[in-house]
Formats: C-alpha cells, structure tokens, sequence
C-alpha cells in the first residue's frame, strides 16, 4: 500500500471527535458543584456532541469512497461494514441492557428491540432515539449510508470532474435549508433542555432522521473525489482547523437564539468537511500533522469503540462515585472526568482488541479469490489526482 492510500491524520482526528461527544454529554450532566465551572464546560462542549457527530458523518463518506475497491461486490462491501459496526454495536447493547437490570429499570420492551436492529433513529420520539445504549442511534444513520452508497458512488461518479465544487455548494445549501423545513413540523412534544424553543420534531428532523442525515454523508462522498480528481484547492489543514474553530465559536452563540436547529447540522457542515479534505490532501502531500504519529493513530483506531462506551462509562462511573446527582468542586469534577475517560479509553480498547478486530478477522473476507466486478474504486482523473489503489487505515 502505498503512502498515498493511507489517511492517518483522519485517523487521528476521529480520536478528537469522540473526546469532544464524551465531553459534551458530560457538560449536559454538570458534575461541578460550582455554577461557573459548568459554565465554562458547556461553553467549550455544549455544542461538541451535534459537532461530532457531523464529523462522523462526513468522514464516514469521504474514507469509504477513498477506500471503495473496484474488484469489489456489493455483497462484500455490505458484509464488512456490518461487521465492522454490528458486533460494538451488540457488545454495547447488551452492557446497556445489563446496566438497567442492576439499577432496577425496565428494559423498555418494543423500544429495546428497535435498537438492537438500529432502526431508533427513524422514530421522531426521543426516548427511542436514545434508548438502551442512547449514542447508538448514529447507527442507525450509518445503516441508511452504507446501504446505499455503492449506488450513490456510482451516480457521484457520473458528475464531471469540474462539476463536483458545484455539487458540494448545492449539498451545503440543503444542509443549511433542512432546519428551515423542520420549522414547519408540529411544535409539541417539547425537546428537552433546549436553549431555546424546540420540539422533538424539529429536533428529530433536523438531527437524527437518516435521510437527512445523508447530506452529510454525500458531503463528504463529493470531498473525497475531490481530492482525488486532483480538485481539491489546497487550503491546509492549519487554516481549515481554524476555520471549524471560528465556527464551532459562531454555533455557540447561535444555540441561544431562535435558530438554535441551525446548530445541530447547518453552522459546522461546511467547515467539517474542508478539515477531513485538508487532513486527507495532508496526508497525500505529505505535509506536516502532529494526527499521524503513533499515538493518535492508535487512539483513532479504538475510537469507536471509545464512541459507543462513552455514555455508558460516564453514567455509571457517576452512579458509582454518588449517583447522578452527586457534584464536585473543580479537583473532584475534574478528576471524575479523568476516571470517565480512563474508563471510556480501557472499554474502547477491549472492543477493538476482542471484538472489532476479531470479527473482522474472521469474517470480513470473502473465500473467493476471483475478482468480481462491484463498486467502482478508481475512476479517470485529470493530472495530479490520487488514485488509492486499496482501503486506508481510516475506517468507520
């Protein structure tokens, strides 16, 4: 494989993106005695959750479109992506459902097994989006994604090569026009701790709903041949961090407005996207990035399940140490985090060492050797462009 293929600073970013998510549903569930102190968490992670998992979403399109094999078959692409998401996915669930029968909850009946086979997310009601292990409704989205993306590729593929900017602009245009649409939807149930006026259709819609979501997902689809048609307009990938900086800054303050939908999607799209192309054109270049070393990469591969342990790891350390609301001074809260992080870091290693790694080991390759024809990995590209021959190290 060589250098060109692999996208190790996109690796490293995803590591970020989980540690941002853990630290937003820690906010959400203050763990500082002083009032200030929780200020000063949720102004730097309020709006972390609805960033990362933006992020998720486009790098999950961009990674499986660099990384689409053109020996493959749909059948094989199908089955390693099932692979590689189901079996966390299970392990989760049934840790989640083990938490609820020690703490005496019920185990939800039908809703449980809406999220055992990840269709939570279609539901427009809260309490099945988030049920069971709550960070599992990403999942569902994904399930949507993969599903259909080597019918999507094959479409995106037909957009001529000086097109595709112009296909990203309209994609960020119905990013931003989807929290519009969502205005109209019913204004009740209200969505909990809300800052502002919102239903749990506004939020479901703008949010969580997988076709929706799909924006996101074709976003980065378009970037990834962007990049590789040689396309891409050399913006680094230390401007185009500031860039999602500066707007992760903006959405905080749009939040506690009127346009509070707007954060959940819209505000970071754009900027999300340029960061994974600019870390991918790094890689490719060979330009400098601290994401790639050893470490980060190693944290990037056990990220998701770093993801999928995190909501269960911060809730229980918590029950643990006093119960849900037990709050601490800055030392003590800081050093709950510390131990929820630990925690999260040691159950995400343990699924990619004995059950992502594993699973993929033993299942994800097909016996037959012969190449059968299936999703198109290479396409013609003008000069400059990156043609990777194989799938690089960034999955999700």
């Amino acid at each position: 494989m060589s250098a060109a293929t692999k996208l190790p600073t996109l690796t490293g970013m995803r590591f970020i993106a989980a540690v941002v998510v853990l630290l937003f549903h820690a906010a959400q569930q203050s763990p500082f005695t002083s009032e200030q102190a929780s200020d000063v968490l949720d102004f730097a992670f309020g709006q972390g959750g609805w960033t990362g998992v933006g992020f998720f979403f486009i790098l999950s399109g961009f990674v499986l479109t660099w990384s689409a094999r053109p020996t493959d078959t749909v059948r094989r692409f199908w089955r390693r992506r099932f692979l590689k998401v189901y079996p966390n996915h299970l392990a989760t669930f049934l840790l989640a459902l083990a938490v609820l029968l020690v703490i005496g909850e019920g185990l939800g009946g039908w809703k449980t097994v809406i999220n055992l086979f990840l269709f939570q997310a279609w539901f427009p009601q809260l309490d099945i989006e988030v049920s069971v292990n709550p960070v599992s409704w990403s999942l569902s989205c994904e399930m949507l994604f993969y599903v259909s993306f080597p019918l999507v590729l094959r479409l995106v593929d037909r957009i001529p090569v000086n097109r595709l900017w112009h296909w990203f602009g309209g994609l960020a245009v119905a990013v931003g026009l989807m929290p519009v649409v969502a205005w109209a939807l019913p204004s009740s149930p209200a969505f909990p701790n809300s800052p502002v006026p919102a239903s749990q259709w506004e939020f479901w819609f703008a949010y969580a709903l997988p076709p929706v979501r799909m924006l996101d997902f074709l976003m980065g689809i378009v970037l990834a041949r962007i990049v590789q048609r040689g396309r891409w307009i050399r913006l680094r990938l230390g401007p185009a961090a500031a860039l999602a900086v500066v707007a992760y800054l903006v959405s905080g303050r749009v939040a506690h407005t009127g346009a509070w939908s707007f954060t959940l999607t819209a505000v970071m799209a754009v900027p999300l996207g340029l960061l994974v192309a600019a870390g991918a054109h790094t890689d490719v270049t060979g330009g400098r990035s601290f994401l790639r070393n050893r470490v980060m990469v190693w944290l990037g591969n056990v990220s998701f399940g770093f993801y999928m342990v995190h909501y269960i790891a911060l809730t229980e350390v918590r029950r643990l140490l006093g119960g849900p609301s037990q709050t601490w001074g800055l030392a003590g809260g800081t050093g709950f985090l510390v131990l929820a992080g630990a925690t999260t870091l040691l159950g995400g290693w343990l699924l990619y060492r004995f059950v992502e790694e594993p699973a993929m080991r033993r299942w994800s390759r097909s016996r037959s050797r012969s190449p059968l024809p299936g999703i198109p990995g290479q396409v013609r590209a003008d000069a400059g462009a990156v043609l990777p021959a194989s799938s690089p190290t960034t999955t999700l």
